[in-house]
């Protein structure tokens, strides 16, 4: 062999090597998921390394582009143009191509003038790497749930104002009392809100569970948490927007990520005066099934299996992607130290009357309200409960989850506890100090 060929043997090994090496250190992204809302359109790139990217925006017609560095074209790339919904407020189309070599570009047509922002998450749970992009839109626009409040404080009861009956002590609960009533018939119990001669509905949160990049827990045939929690929560907002007196609205009435602490600012936002969070639970055992209720702890969990939940659905936020600033968590404590105390006395009580309701239809996992720290409940002035309304991970319960005419049952059973609640609470003073709320019992 000559000098000459051999030297170009060796140059063309060593240009080989770097193509080869180049190559193994692109990455490769496996997943990418569209999540749209009204709220704010959120976009996931996944992958087993880590994601270098970089973002700008381009007027006249507005656009996103968000470069990726490093990334080797896959399918899951080539098709998310296709996955993007016509319905989407903020995107109107997706652009994906070779920009320059180790560059992929991906370019979104816009509908309207956006902010937005990228994350990259460390790997969780089944999750990968995760960079995750934000699009907000650049002026803040109503919040979708305002026409509802407004529709609440404008609702006017034809009948008279009901008076208000006189404080009455509730006596203190230890145990789970006989229901005094079934199911078929909820507690005779109209409630009003009265404010300067006027009343309006009394407001209750309804909190689906989990969304969006969050699944939740998933039982032995394919069905996800957040699918269930919402189709219960629909339901469960209809079954009380029904009663006199009493209007629900919804957190989350789509499949998006929504942050545990935004979810009772949210509630906070509307002026609730009731917050109920519906779950479906899960355990490594098949056999675990029932119903639980749940409130907040100062003092940690009343058990272990309830410190164990409280942990899982606390990891909704690392799941589902965010970051909670520092000065964020202060404050949410801060916020709990003051006032929590009493709220937390009247979350059980709350709590109690559900676990009540719920025993009708399906076994108790236990037969008492447990506590633990779960994050979605930590809100300093309005009670707030957790169902947990079966074991996902239980086949027949699965199967019960996804039954709509269980859903229905489970709603009417919820609904009858928040109804027991108030009518046994006959002086319920609105805790913002703006309203009084009176309920007033059938003799």
């Amino acid at each position: 062999m000559s000098r000459i060929h051999a030297r170009f043997l060796l140059v063309a090994l060593t240009l080989w090597s770097v193509v080869a090496v180049v190559q193994a250190a692109e990455t490769r992204i496996r997943a990418v998921r569209l999540w749209p809302a009204s709220e704010y359109t959120r976009v996931t790139f996944e992958a087993h390394e880590t994601i270098q990217s970089s973002l700008f925006s381009v007027p006249n017609p507005d656009r996103l582009v968000l470069d990726l560095d490093g990334v080797t074209a896959t399918q899951p790339l080539e098709q998310m143009a296709a996955s993007l919904s016509p319905d989407d407020p903020y995107l109107r189309r997706i652009r994906v191509g070779r920009f320059k070599p180790g560059v992929v570009r991906v370019v979104f047509d816009l509908k309207v003038p956006v902010k937005a922002s990228t994350a990259l998450l460390e790997p969780v749970g089944e999750y990968g790497y995760r960079l995750i992009l934000d699009i907000y839109p650049a002026v803040a626009t109503p919040d979708p749930l305002a026409p509802l409040l407004d529709k609440a404080r404008l609702q006017v009861d034809n009948q008279a104002p009901v008076p208000a009956a006189p404080p009455a002590t509730v006596a203190a609960e230890t145990a789970v009392p006989p229901p005094a009533e079934s199911s078929a018939s909820p507690p005779q119990a109209p409630v009003s809100m009265a404010s300067s001669g006027s009343r309006r509905p009394l407001l209750i949160a309804v909190d689906a569970g989990h969304g969006g990049e969050d699944p939740g827990a998933h039982g032995e045939g394919g069905t996800h948490e957040k699918n269930v929690t919402l189709a219960i929560a629909r339901r469960l907002k209809a079954a009380i927007d029904a009663q006199p007196g009493l209007s629900a609205v919804l957190i989350r009435d789509g499949d998006y990520f929504i942050p545990l602490q935004e979810r009772t600012a949210k509630a906070h936002h509307l002026h609730a005066d009731l917050f109920v969070s519906v779950h479906a639970d899960a355990y490594i055992n098949q056999d675990a099934r029932g119903s639980s209720v749940f409130a907040l702890s100062e003092k940690g969990a009343t058990s272990v299996a309830a410190r164990w939940i409280a942990r899982h659905e606390n990891d909704a936020d690392l799941i589902g992607g965010v970051t909670i600033q520092p000065h964020q968590a202060y404050l949410a404590q801060t916020l709990f130290d003051l006032s929590q105390t009493a709220t937390i006395n009247d979350s059980l009580k709350m709590a109690r009357s559900v676990l009540g309701q719920l025993d009708q239809i399906n076994v108790l996992h236990r037969g008492f309200v447990e506590q633990a720290g779960f994050a979605v409940l930590k809100s300093p002035d309005i009670p707030s409960i957790l169902v947990e309304t079966a074991f996902i991970t239980n086949p027949e319960e699965e199967r019960h989850l996804n039954d709509p005419a269980y859903q229905e049952k489970l709603a009417q059973a919820i609904t009858h506890g928040l109804q027991d609640y108030l009518r046994k609470s006959s002086a319920w003073t609105h805790l913002s100090g703006t309203t009084a709320a009176t309920v007033a019992a059938t003799p």
